[in-house]
């Protein structure tokens, strides 16, 4: 068996080794179990077995932008504060201090996306 205390590294490189082979042998299974002949009507896309019913290419309203702004800031919101939380009693009142500038910047942009409508149910 691999001693992986010796060098940190050597973990890091296992799992990319690990990683390049899972990605190779999906493709490959995917190319080997994928289909072999190709047609206008099967490369067409499809909604629940109908055809598509609207235009994809067409420009999106700001609205749905700042939307997908506001379910970015929280979900970086929650990946760096469960872990801040669940440790905070280990950081002490540093850790606390610490976290405050980044909170300052999300409720920075809570508050523009406030002001401007985003949050509004209508």
């Amino acid at each position: 068996m691999l001693d992986l205390t010796l060098n940190p590294y050597l973990a890091v490189l296992v799992l990319i080794v690990l990683a390049a082979g899972f990605l190779a042998s999906t493709l490959l299974v995917g190319m080997w179990l994928g289909p072999k002949s190709y047609s206008k009507i099967k490369d067409e896309p499809f909604e629940c077995g109908t055809a598509g019913s609207a235009d994809v290419g067409g420009r999106h309203g700001a609205r749905f932008y700042l939307l997908a702004m506001t379910f970015i800031i929280f979900d970086v919101e929650i990946v760096f504060l469960y872990p801040w939380a669940v440790n905070l009693k280990q950081f002490g009142p540093a850790g606390f201090w610490a976290m405050l500038p980044f909170l300052g910047l999300l409720a920075v942009g809570l508050v523009y996306e406030a002001r401007r409508g985003v949050l509004d149910v209508r």
